[in-house]
Protein backbone atom coordinates (compact mmCIF):
# COMPACT_ATOMS: atom_id res chain seq x y z
CA UNK A 1 0.00 0.00 0.00
CA UNK A 2 1.16 3.57 -0.75
CA UNK A 3 -0.17 6.64 0.77
CA UNK A 4 0.60 9.71 -0.89
CA UNK A 5 -0.26 13.57 0.92
CA UNK A 6 -1.16 16.73 -0.48
CA UNK A 7 -1.39 19.39 1.62
CA UNK A 8 -3.93 21.79 0.39
CA UNK A 9 -3.71 24.78 3.01
CA UNK A 10 -3.52 24.89 7.12
CA UNK A 11 -5.99 22.07 8.07
CA UNK A 12 -6.79 19.75 4.92
CA UNK A 13 -5.28 17.26 3.49
CA UNK A 14 -6.19 15.07 -0.28
CA UNK A 15 -4.76 11.80 1.12
CA UNK A 16 -4.18 9.38 -2.27
CA UNK A 17 -4.22 5.75 -1.34
CA UNK A 18 -2.71 3.15 -3.66
CA UNK A 19 -3.93 -0.60 -2.75
CA UNK A 20 -5.13 -3.25 -3.85
CA UNK A 21 -8.87 -4.37 -2.73
CA UNK A 22 -9.45 -0.50 -0.85
CA UNK A 23 -13.32 -0.29 -3.11
CA UNK A 24 -14.00 -2.84 -0.94
CA UNK A 25 -13.53 -1.46 2.66
CA UNK A 26 -14.94 1.97 1.54
CA UNK A 27 -16.68 2.29 5.16
CA UNK A 28 -13.05 3.27 6.43
CA UNK A 29 -13.16 6.48 4.35
CA UNK A 30 -16.41 7.10 3.47
CA UNK A 31 -19.92 7.39 5.53
CA UNK A 32 -22.06 5.28 2.88
CA UNK A 33 -25.41 6.65 4.10
CA UNK A 34 -24.16 10.00 3.45
CA UNK A 35 -22.73 9.62 0.20
CA UNK A 36 -24.20 10.32 -3.21
CA UNK A 37 -22.34 8.19 -5.93
CA UNK A 38 -22.05 9.12 -9.46
CA UNK A 39 -20.96 6.66 -12.30
CA UNK A 40 -21.66 5.73 -15.79
CA UNK A 41 -23.66 3.54 -17.70
CA UNK A 42 -20.84 1.19 -18.20
CA UNK A 43 -19.47 1.03 -15.08
CA UNK A 44 -23.19 0.61 -13.35
CA UNK A 45 -23.51 -2.93 -14.82
CA UNK A 46 -19.63 -4.17 -14.78
CA UNK A 47 -19.57 -3.18 -11.14
CA UNK A 48 -23.21 -3.92 -9.96
CA UNK A 49 -22.24 -5.28 -6.38
CA UNK A 50 -20.01 -2.06 -5.52
CA UNK A 51 -22.88 0.27 -6.87
CA UNK A 52 -25.44 -1.75 -4.82
CA UNK A 53 -23.34 -0.89 -1.25
CA UNK A 54 -24.92 2.88 -1.95
CA UNK A 55 -29.08 4.02 -1.75
CA UNK A 56 -30.76 3.62 -5.31
CA UNK A 57 -31.73 7.14 -4.77
CA UNK A 58 -28.61 8.23 -4.46
CA UNK A 59 -26.65 6.93 -7.51
CA UNK A 60 -26.49 9.28 -10.14
CA UNK A 61 -25.77 7.62 -13.36
CA UNK A 62 -24.69 9.44 -16.56
CA UNK A 63 -23.95 8.31 -20.15
CA UNK A 64 -20.23 6.95 -20.53
CA UNK A 65 -18.18 9.23 -23.22
CA UNK A 66 -15.81 12.29 -23.64
CA UNK A 67 -18.55 13.63 -25.46
CA UNK A 68 -21.01 13.68 -22.26
CA UNK A 69 -18.77 15.67 -20.21
CA UNK A 70 -20.38 18.83 -20.80
CA UNK A 71 -22.75 21.72 -19.17
CA UNK A 72 -25.96 19.72 -19.76
CA UNK A 73 -24.63 16.58 -17.59
CA UNK A 74 -23.24 19.34 -15.10
CA UNK A 75 -26.96 20.50 -14.79
CA UNK A 76 -28.29 16.88 -14.62
CA UNK A 77 -25.92 15.96 -11.60
CA UNK A 78 -26.87 18.99 -9.89
CA UNK A 79 -30.56 18.77 -10.16
CA UNK A 80 -30.17 14.89 -9.22
CA UNK A 81 -27.80 16.15 -6.50
CA UNK A 82 -30.51 19.12 -4.55
CA UNK A 83 -33.99 16.99 -5.87
CA UNK A 84 -32.64 14.01 -3.28
CA UNK A 85 -31.83 16.93 -0.46
CA UNK A 86 -28.28 17.00 -0.72
CA UNK A 87 -26.66 18.53 2.82
CA UNK A 88 -23.54 20.04 3.28
CA UNK A 89 -21.73 17.06 5.25
CA UNK A 90 -22.69 14.84 2.34
CA UNK A 91 -19.99 13.31 0.24
CA UNK A 92 -19.66 13.08 -3.58
CA UNK A 93 -18.15 9.54 -4.76
CA UNK A 94 -16.96 10.02 -8.10
CA UNK A 95 -16.50 6.17 -9.97
CA UNK A 96 -15.40 5.88 -13.18
CA UNK A 97 -12.68 7.69 -15.77
CA UNK A 98 -11.79 11.20 -16.12
CA UNK A 99 -15.15 12.44 -17.15
CA UNK A 100 -16.84 10.94 -14.40
CA UNK A 101 -14.34 12.44 -12.20
CA UNK A 102 -13.78 15.88 -13.19
CA UNK A 103 -17.54 16.32 -13.64
CA UNK A 104 -18.56 14.80 -10.30
CA UNK A 105 -15.65 16.84 -8.83
CA UNK A 106 -17.11 19.94 -10.43
CA UNK A 107 -20.38 19.45 -9.02
CA UNK A 108 -19.32 18.38 -5.76
CA UNK A 109 -17.11 21.96 -5.83
CA UNK A 110 -20.46 24.32 -6.28
CA UNK A 111 -23.25 22.69 -5.23
CA UNK A 112 -24.30 23.98 -0.96
CA UNK A 113 -20.71 25.96 -2.14
CA UNK A 114 -18.56 22.96 -1.60
CA UNK A 115 -19.68 19.53 -0.27
CA UNK A 116 -16.75 16.61 0.62
CA UNK A 117 -15.43 15.07 -2.46
CA UNK A 118 -13.58 11.11 -2.87
CA UNK A 119 -12.31 10.30 -6.24
CA UNK A 120 -12.24 6.44 -6.78
CA UNK A 121 -10.96 5.85 -10.21
CA UNK A 122 -11.62 2.90 -12.38
CA UNK A 123 -9.11 3.90 -15.45
CA UNK A 124 -5.42 3.68 -15.40
CA UNK A 125 -5.33 7.05 -17.11
CA UNK A 126 -7.66 8.43 -14.23
CA UNK A 127 -5.42 6.76 -11.37
CA UNK A 128 -2.69 8.23 -13.06
CA UNK A 129 -3.46 11.56 -13.54
CA UNK A 130 -7.27 12.83 -13.28
CA UNK A 131 -8.13 11.89 -10.26
CA UNK A 132 -5.08 13.57 -8.39
CA UNK A 133 -4.70 17.58 -8.04
CA UNK A 134 -8.00 18.83 -7.54
CA UNK A 135 -9.01 19.94 -11.35
CA UNK A 136 -12.25 20.11 -11.99
CA UNK A 137 -14.42 21.03 -15.33
CA UNK A 138 -15.86 20.27 -17.86
CA UNK A 139 -15.84 20.83 -21.84
CA UNK A 140 -17.41 23.47 -23.90
CA UNK A 141 -17.71 23.77 -27.56
CA UNK A 142 -15.08 26.17 -27.94
CA UNK A 143 -12.66 23.97 -26.31
CA UNK A 144 -11.68 21.16 -23.60
CA UNK A 145 -11.93 22.15 -19.67
CA UNK A 146 -12.43 25.63 -19.99
CA UNK A 147 -14.97 25.75 -17.58
CA UNK A 148 -13.72 24.28 -14.27
CA UNK A 149 -12.65 24.74 -10.65
CA UNK A 150 -10.10 23.66 -8.36
CA UNK A 151 -11.75 21.79 -5.71
CA UNK A 152 -9.04 18.90 -4.12
CA UNK A 153 -10.88 15.03 -3.37
CA UNK A 154 -10.51 14.66 0.56
CA UNK A 155 -9.59 10.91 -0.53
CA UNK A 156 -8.55 9.59 -4.02
CA UNK A 157 -8.99 5.75 -3.53
CA UNK A 158 -7.05 4.02 -6.19
CA UNK A 159 -7.77 0.25 -6.34
CA UNK A 160 -5.77 -1.84 -9.39
CA UNK A 161 -8.17 -4.20 -8.88
CA UNK A 162 -10.18 -2.30 -11.56
CA UNK A 163 -7.89 -2.36 -14.23
CA UNK A 164 -9.06 -6.56 -14.88
CA UNK A 165 -11.42 -5.02 -17.05
CA UNK A 166 -9.62 -2.05 -18.71
CA UNK A 167 -9.19 -2.92 -22.33
CA UNK A 168 -6.44 -2.56 -24.30
CA UNK A 169 -7.39 1.19 -26.25
CA UNK A 170 -7.57 2.27 -22.61
CA UNK A 171 -4.78 1.06 -21.58
CA UNK A 172 -2.59 2.61 -24.41
CA UNK A 173 -4.92 5.75 -23.42
CA UNK A 174 -3.42 6.19 -19.91
CA UNK A 175 0.25 5.43 -21.66
CA UNK A 176 0.10 8.53 -23.32
CA UNK A 177 0.16 10.40 -19.77
CA UNK A 178 2.64 7.98 -18.07
CA UNK A 179 5.00 8.77 -20.81
CA UNK A 180 4.61 12.77 -20.02
CA UNK A 181 5.29 12.02 -16.61
CA UNK A 182 8.64 9.90 -17.70
CA UNK A 183 9.46 13.31 -19.84
CA UNK A 184 8.90 15.70 -17.02
CA UNK A 185 10.48 14.02 -14.27
CA UNK A 186 13.31 16.09 -13.50
CA UNK A 187 11.34 19.35 -14.03
CA UNK A 188 9.02 17.89 -11.24
CA UNK A 189 11.45 18.70 -8.63
CA UNK A 190 10.48 15.24 -7.05
CA UNK A 191 12.25 14.06 -3.95
CA UNK A 192 12.80 10.57 -5.22
CA UNK A 193 14.18 9.93 -8.50
CA UNK A 194 12.55 7.50 -10.17
CA UNK A 195 14.21 7.40 -13.72
CA UNK A 196 10.47 6.48 -15.27
CA UNK A 197 11.64 7.12 -18.92
CA UNK A 198 14.54 4.77 -18.69
CA UNK A 199 12.05 2.02 -17.00
CA UNK A 200 9.24 2.24 -19.67
CA UNK A 201 11.97 2.31 -22.04
CA UNK A 202 14.05 -1.25 -20.75
CA UNK A 203 10.82 -3.47 -19.65
CA UNK A 204 8.44 -5.06 -22.06
CA UNK A 205 4.97 -4.46 -22.46
CA UNK A 206 4.13 -7.33 -20.81
CA UNK A 207 6.87 -6.40 -18.22
CA UNK A 208 5.43 -2.72 -17.75
CA UNK A 209 1.29 -4.32 -17.18
CA UNK A 210 3.00 -6.91 -14.66
CA UNK A 211 4.19 -3.67 -12.37
CA UNK A 212 1.46 -1.36 -13.44
CA UNK A 213 0.54 -0.47 -9.49
CA UNK A 214 4.59 0.41 -9.15
CA UNK A 215 3.75 2.81 -11.96
CA UNK A 216 0.81 4.07 -10.79
CA UNK A 217 2.52 4.57 -7.68
CA UNK A 218 4.97 6.91 -9.74
CA UNK A 219 2.79 8.61 -11.83
CA UNK A 220 1.14 9.95 -8.56
CA UNK A 221 4.15 10.53 -6.55
CA UNK A 222 5.03 12.89 -9.67
CA UNK A 223 1.72 14.79 -9.71
CA UNK A 224 1.49 15.04 -6.40
CA UNK A 225 5.12 16.73 -5.76
CA UNK A 226 4.55 19.29 -8.17
CA UNK A 227 0.63 20.14 -7.25
CA UNK A 228 2.39 20.23 -3.44
CA UNK A 229 4.39 23.27 -4.56
CA UNK A 230 2.26 24.73 -6.80
CA UNK A 231 -2.00 23.89 -6.05
CA UNK A 232 -3.10 26.37 -8.19
CA UNK A 233 -1.15 26.77 -11.63
CA UNK A 234 0.62 29.87 -10.71
CA UNK A 235 4.10 28.01 -11.87
CA UNK A 236 5.71 24.66 -11.51
CA UNK A 237 2.13 23.13 -12.17
CA UNK A 238 2.23 24.35 -16.17
CA UNK A 239 4.49 21.39 -16.57
CA UNK A 240 1.60 19.17 -16.14
CA UNK A 241 -0.17 20.59 -19.00
CA UNK A 242 3.17 19.66 -21.04
CA UNK A 243 2.01 18.01 -24.90
CA UNK A 244 -1.90 19.15 -23.97
CA UNK A 245 -1.99 22.22 -25.41
CA UNK A 246 -1.70 20.15 -29.33
CA UNK A 247 -3.79 17.30 -27.64
CA UNK A 248 -6.73 19.57 -26.76
CA UNK A 249 -6.64 20.75 -30.04
CA UNK A 250 -6.68 17.64 -31.72
CA UNK A 251 -9.64 16.54 -29.53
CA UNK A 252 -11.71 19.59 -30.30
CA UNK A 253 -10.83 19.14 -33.87
CA UNK A 254 -12.31 16.05 -33.31
CA UNK A 255 -15.30 16.43 -31.50
CA UNK A 256 -13.74 13.94 -29.06
CA UNK A 257 -15.30 10.86 -30.77
CA UNK A 258 -11.72 9.78 -32.96
CA UNK A 259 -9.30 9.77 -30.09
CA UNK A 260 -8.94 9.36 -26.38
CA UNK A 261 -7.17 11.79 -24.52
CA UNK A 262 -3.95 9.84 -23.79
CA UNK A 263 -3.45 9.05 -27.62
CA UNK A 264 -4.13 13.21 -28.22
CA UNK A 265 -1.44 13.24 -25.64
CA UNK A 266 1.00 10.92 -27.38
CA UNK A 267 0.57 12.55 -30.46
CA UNK A 268 1.40 16.05 -28.60
CA UNK A 269 4.30 14.67 -26.98
CA UNK A 270 5.83 13.85 -30.85
CA UNK A 271 4.78 17.24 -32.04
CA UNK A 272 6.16 19.22 -29.28
CA UNK A 273 9.87 16.87 -29.17
CA UNK A 274 9.91 17.96 -32.89
CA UNK A 275 9.60 21.56 -32.11
CA UNK A 276 12.29 21.16 -29.16
CA UNK A 277 14.60 19.38 -32.13
CA UNK A 278 13.91 22.35 -34.27
CA UNK A 279 14.59 25.15 -31.63
CA UNK A 280 17.58 22.82 -30.42
CA UNK A 281 16.94 22.38 -27.17
CA UNK A 282 17.15 18.04 -27.06
CA UNK A 283 19.65 17.00 -29.39
CA UNK A 284 18.50 13.55 -31.95
CA UNK A 285 19.68 10.85 -29.73
CA UNK A 286 16.63 11.98 -27.54
CA UNK A 287 14.41 12.66 -29.78
CA UNK A 288 14.70 9.08 -31.24
CA UNK A 289 14.51 7.70 -27.72
CA UNK A 290 10.81 9.47 -27.44
CA UNK A 291 9.66 8.45 -30.84
CA UNK A 292 10.63 5.05 -29.96
CA UNK A 293 8.93 4.88 -26.67
CA UNK A 294 5.79 6.37 -28.35
CA UNK A 295 6.29 3.35 -30.85
CA UNK A 296 6.52 0.67 -28.25
CA UNK A 297 2.63 1.44 -27.54
CA UNK A 298 1.33 1.54 -30.69
CA UNK A 299 0.59 5.76 -30.03
CA UNK A 300 0.69 8.40 -32.84
CA UNK A 301 1.04 6.08 -35.29
CA UNK A 302 -0.80 8.06 -38.48
CA UNK A 303 -0.35 11.14 -39.56
CA UNK A 304 -3.26 13.65 -38.52
CA UNK A 305 -5.85 14.09 -40.75
CA UNK A 306 -6.24 18.05 -39.55
CA UNK A 307 -5.68 21.29 -41.47
CA UNK A 308 -2.01 23.01 -39.64
CA UNK A 309 -4.06 26.26 -39.81
CA UNK A 310 -7.05 24.91 -37.69
CA UNK A 311 -4.97 23.13 -35.38
CA UNK A 312 -3.40 26.38 -34.13
CA UNK A 313 -6.44 28.11 -34.43
CA UNK A 314 -7.90 25.72 -32.26
CA UNK A 315 -4.41 25.86 -29.76
CA UNK A 316 -4.82 29.94 -29.36
CA UNK A 317 -7.93 29.00 -27.89
CA UNK A 318 -6.46 26.73 -25.18
CA UNK A 319 -7.21 28.70 -21.09
CA UNK A 320 -2.98 28.77 -21.28
CA UNK A 321 -3.13 30.99 -24.04
CA UNK A 322 -1.84 34.45 -23.31
CA UNK A 323 -2.26 37.98 -25.03
CA UNK A 324 -2.84 35.88 -27.72
CA UNK A 325 0.17 34.04 -27.43
CA UNK A 326 0.53 29.90 -27.63
CA UNK A 327 2.36 29.16 -24.77
CA UNK A 328 4.22 25.64 -25.01
CA UNK A 329 6.21 23.19 -23.08
CA UNK A 330 9.27 22.01 -24.92
CA UNK A 331 11.59 19.38 -24.11
CA UNK A 332 14.84 21.05 -23.44
CA UNK A 333 17.14 18.60 -21.78
CA UNK A 334 16.49 14.86 -20.92
CA UNK A 335 13.39 14.32 -18.77
CA UNK A 336 12.68 17.92 -18.75
CA UNK A 337 10.42 20.65 -19.93
CA UNK A 338 10.77 24.56 -19.91
CA UNK A 339 7.72 26.65 -21.20
CA UNK A 340 8.19 29.40 -23.95
CA UNK A 341 6.10 31.92 -25.14
CA UNK A 342 7.71 33.77 -28.45
CA UNK A 343 7.67 30.57 -30.57
CA UNK A 344 6.48 31.41 -33.63
CA UNK A 345 3.35 30.38 -35.89
CA UNK A 346 5.45 29.01 -38.81
CA UNK A 347 7.64 26.92 -36.12
CA UNK A 348 4.76 25.26 -34.92
CA UNK A 349 2.94 24.44 -37.98
CA UNK A 350 6.56 22.26 -38.72
CA UNK A 351 5.98 20.66 -36.12
CA UNK A 352 2.80 19.05 -36.59
CA UNK A 353 4.43 16.04 -39.33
Amino acid sequence: MKEILIKTNDIHESKIIVKKGISQNLSEYINIEKAFLVTNTTLKKLYPDFVSKFNKKRVITIKDGEKYKNKKTVDYILNELLKNKIERKDTVVAFGGGVAGDIAGYCASIVLRGVNLVQIPTTLLAMCDSSIGGKTGYNTKYGKNLAGSFYFASNVLIDPCFLETLNEKEYKCAMGEIIKYAMIEKSSKCEEDYNLFEFLSEKSSSQIKDEIERIIEISASIKASVVQKDKFEGGLRKILNFAHTYAHSFEVLSNYKKMTHGEAVAYGIKYASKLGLDLGKINKEYYDKIISLIDKFGLAPNKLNFNKKDIIEKMKQDKKVQDKKINLLVPVRSFEVELFDNIEEPLIEASLL
